[in-house]
């Protein structure tokens, strides 16, 4: 009988878990998150007024609840946690499904400002993360920069745009609520510095931005020409042109002199940070031209654009995890088909899925056919991973090695808790915003009944 770890309960990680539940009759799946909550960026990075996605949660619960499989939060592995020789001796196969941790940057003077912040921490903080940074995001700030133009970038310009009538409903954590309720920004510019026929966002997202109260979309059709494919866009992929659709009829429109402003620009890349009285207070970009093939290149042309919030929102990118290989450049760990290689060479028993195998690329449906090709790879594996060791259940193992595990006992305890707190504050569910509410609320670091599984042998 087959004994997996999986770590990591975002997407990828519950899909593995699934795919090998399938595919095996026996196999029993583990799957650990250093967080005490499940579901990853879909609980965490999915925006909070986007319920529709965020439902996706009901689906991986149904993964997380079968007999086969356990949820063991607040587990640690690598640097200050389990080391991953452990947990290799604890199971006959681990797969590492961490994601991609950490934000791209843009490597410009002034980029550590205060005020300029990666839109990744901004997100984990109207998210609730429990690691994130705490308030101050919109102290003294009238107008804010967005550079990029995927949907974070867009998911981002859109939450700072919503007022408290429209975020109230969503589980958004209170402080995070109220910050945005009180907000001065007025003016928001979301940025690329390429054309609009290259903006990796969607047209769905895109066109919500058009959809809200009290919000001008402000955009210079001079701007959008400077795109070769603008004037006649018939030769792009279906997408792009009704990205570029989208973007003509608002700059056709004339501004109604709302409160709040949205304007998305292209061809500016960013050059540089400016302070004042030690804060950001705007972005000096440099105008871009197509360079014919595929690219930009500068003009030496300049504009600076006021900011006193500044958000990147370049990409994310994996980190080492210690005890893995890691391919720096790359951002992910080496593999072949999902199996792990060390030196070049097939590293028994060990898989990765999800961004840390592929890179941060892909929507969440993306996740389920990396993951089944990292299973299909590690059953393919089974009859030699196999072995009299280990013996019984890993969890007395882990909790010697330092884990506080919380089980699906302890997390529906923090569901029960959330709910609870949103109906104190006449709203529904309101995330719990930090690690020590999320421990309380799970209550004691012991395992249910319904989490030992004691049908294991």
């Amino acid at each position: 009988m087959l004994r997996v770890a999986v770590v990591g309960s975002g997407p990828s990680g519950v899909y593995t878990a699934q795919s090998l539940v399938q595919q095996d009759s026996e196999v029993l799946v583990d799957v650990l998150d250093r967080l005490p909550c499940p579901y990853g960026l879909v609980r965490y990075g999915v925006a909070p007024d986007h319920e529709k996605i965020k439902s996706l949660q009901q689906n991986l619960r149904t993964v997380l609840e079968h007999e086969r499989v356990r949820f063991l939060g607040g587990v640690r592995v690598g640097a200050d946690g389990v080391p991953v020789e452990r947990l290799r001796e604890l199971y006959h196969a681990v797969v590492y499904c961490v994601g991609a941790a950490t934000d791209r940057r843009l490597g410009i003077p002034g980029e550590d400002l205060p005020g300029s912040w990666s839109a990744t921490e901004f997100v984990a903080w109207y998210s609730a993360h429990p690691d994130a940074v705490a308030d101050g995001w919109l102290s003294g700030a009238r107008a804010a920069v967005v550079i990029g133009v995927g949907n974070v970038a867009v998911d981002v310009t859109r939450i700072l745009a919503r007022g408290a009538a429209e975020l109230s409903p969503t589980d958004m954590p209170q402080a995070a609520l109220s910050a945005l309720s009180a907000s001065e920004v007025t003016d928001i510019h979301m940025v690329g510095r390429r054309g609009p026929s290259q903006a990796r966002f969607t047209t769905k997202e895109l066109r919500e931005l058009g959809g809200l109260p009290d919000t001008d979309l402000v955009v210079d059709e001079a701007e959008l020409a400077l795109d070769p494919a603008y004037a006649d866009p018939s030769a792009l992929p279906a997408a792009q042109r009704r990205n570029i659709e989208v973007l003509r009829g608002w700059a056709a429109a004339p501004p109604r002199g709302l409160r709040r402003r949205i304007r998305p620009r292209f061809f500016l890349r960013p050059v540089e940070l400016l302070a004042d009285g030690g804060r950001v207070c705007a972005v000096r970009f440099e105008r871009t031209a197509p360079d014919g093939h595929g690219q930009v290149t500068g003009t030496g042309r300049y504009e600076e654009v006021e900011a006193q919030l500044v958000l990147r929102s370049v990409g994310y990118r994996g980190v080492p995890l210690e005890g893995l290989p890691f391919d720096a450049e790359r951002g992910t760990v080496p593999h072949l088909a999902g199996r792990v290689l060390r030196r070049g060479a097939v590293a028994p028993g060990e898989y990765v899925a999800g961004w840390i195998k592929r890179g941060p690329t892909g929507v969440i449906g993306t996740n389920r056919p990396c993951a089944k090709e990292t299973v299909t790879s590690l059953l393919e594996d089974a009859p030699a991973l196999v072995r009299p060791e280990p013996a019984g259940d890993p969890l007395p193992w882990l909790r010697a090695a330092g884990a506080e595990p919380v089980g699906w006992a302890g997390w529906l305890a923090i569901e029960r808790a959330e709910a609870e707190l949103g109906a104190s504050l006449g709203r529904s569910v309101v995330k719990l915003p930090d690690w020590a509410s999320l421990r309380a609320a799970a209550g004691p670091a012991e395992i249910g009944a319904q989490d030992t599984q004691s049908q294991r042998p």
